[in-house]
């Protein structure tokens, strides 16, 4: 079969995101710098083609704007990361400052950041993804519906299996929990329901003309629905509180939809979303864990479970409070990306090294690292999608969704992967911008 250009940088796209996929269940400086190299590799390579070329600048003239905030906002990461007198720190940084006189170092110039390091590989990471925005509006003309089903299937398989070390790939953390490649939990099932979605997008138009002249369609729903049951197994069998939690809010969001909403109906697809309630949640969640399947789809309950470290005891809730207070410490510079950890350690010197690298609520740990300033250059590089009509579809909306639950009560979008695929939901759900 002869395969037309465009096909080819998109299957040399989804190859490197693919690998992006197996190795990125975590928030490795290394992973992400991996990342920046091959997306950076795959952005000058099309840049090469004359045609796609064109299709970046046509892209970057029509968002002049919102680009521009969005480097604005890098700009104002490498300037956390600029040493600077550390008198100057009086104005940028009063708590660092104080920190620093507690210390009693010789130095004389110090950053914003409490952890340099980590915020260099950060800022690699923020550019990753606009790069990645430049990547899609290059190759990708038309939506397209992919599904990860054989991420899925393994991930079930090796669940079944006790999740044992795979090669190098160490899962003894989560020895109950079905993560496939990836060490966390949580990241494994966000990424699985974006998985849903697409396969759920792909039955529901399947009636449409792209398929119509199809001879095997009944077949195809087969297998594509096959896959949803591995997916949906995978998500539950995952443990996570938060991956149930928006299993069921997706599907509660399209049961809702072609109720009441949608203009082109469909018999079948309701009696498959209705399907995937009553076999693929409560029965095959019941199998997967009978004395865990209410517990699992309570969000808040993880949340004030005690986190023991050597000499403490911490909730959930009580990290998030302290993360909120920190943001009013740094309130207008922030304490720069991949320091709350560091901040942790500063604030609980008997914690010992083992806990809270995170918030456990982006939303308070975004504006905690890049502070008041910084928070507002990234919304304003985004509001020009909540001003174009064609932003507002059914996807849209239940990535938003998605998205605030994430952003309140969970950590997963400090996670490169997932910001990856919301960058990427987002921007084919958007492609005329």
């Amino acid at each position: 079969m002869q395969l037309s250009k465009n096909k080819k940088y998109q299957y040399l796209f989804f190859f490197i995101f693919t690998v992006c996929l197996i190795f990125n269940g975590g928030n490795s400086n290394i992973l992400i710098q991996t990342n920046f190299i091959l997306m950076s590799g795959l952005f000058f390579f099309c840049l090469k083609d004359k045609n796609y070329n064109l299709h970046f600048k046509n892209f970057y003239n029509r968002n002049k704007t919102p680009i521009s905030f969005y480097l604005l906002f890098l700009t104002f990461l490498f300037f956390q990361i600029l040493p600077l007198p550390i008198e100057f720190l009086k104005f940028f940084s009063p708590e660092k400052y104080k920190y620093i006189i507690d210390l009693k170092t010789d130095s004389t110039y110090s950053t914003i950041t409490l952890s340099p390091s980590n915020s260099y590989f950060q800022i690699l990471n923020f550019i990753s993804l606009i790069i990645l925005v430049f990547i899609l509006k290059m190759i990708f003309y038309t939506k397209r519906h992919k599904n990860s089903f054989v991420t899925a299937l393994f991930a079930v398989i090796v669940y079944l299996n006790g999740n044992p070390d795979f090669f190098i790939f160490k899962n003894s953390y989560y020895k109950t929990a079905a993560t496939g490649f990836f060490i966390n939990r949580t990241a494994f099932a966000v990424f699985l329901l974006f998985s849903l979605i697409a396969s759920l997008e792909l039955l529901k138009n399947i009636e449409t003309q792209q398929f119509s002249k199809k001879k095997d369609n009944f077949f195809f729903k087969i297998y594509v629905r096959l896959f949803v049951i591995f997916i949906t197994i995978g998500i539950i069998a995952s443990f996570s509180r938060i991956g149930n939690f928006l299993l069921l809010i997706t599907i509660f969001f399209y049961f809702i939809n072609e109720l009441f909403f949608s203009k082109n109906k469909s018999k079948s697809f309701r009696n498959i979303i209705l399907l995937i309630i009553f076999f693929d949640i409560f029965i095959m969640g019941f199998y997967f864990g009978a004395n865990e399947l209410i517990d699992r789809f309570s969000l808040l309950k993880e949340e004030f479970s005690q986190i023991t470290t050597i000499n403490s005891n911490l909730s959930r809730a009580q990290i998030f409070k302290f993360g909120l207070n920190q943001f009013y410490n740094f309130f207008l510079f922030g304490y720069g990306p991949g320091s709350f950890e560091i901040l942790f350690q500063i604030n609980f010197k008997d914690s010992g090294n083992a806990y809270a690298n995170h918030a456990h609520s982006d939303i308070t740990e975004f504006f905690g690292e890049f502070g008041l300033i910084g928070m507002a250059l990234l919304i304003s590089s985004i509001l020009k999608l909540f001003y174009n009509k064609i932003f507002y579809n059914f996807n849209n909306y239940l990535l938003i969704v998605c998205l605030i639950v994430i952003l309140m009560f969970d950590f997963s979008l400090h996670i490169p992967i997932i910001q990856f695929l919301f960058v990427i939901y987002f921007s084919l759900n958007s492609r005329r911008l």
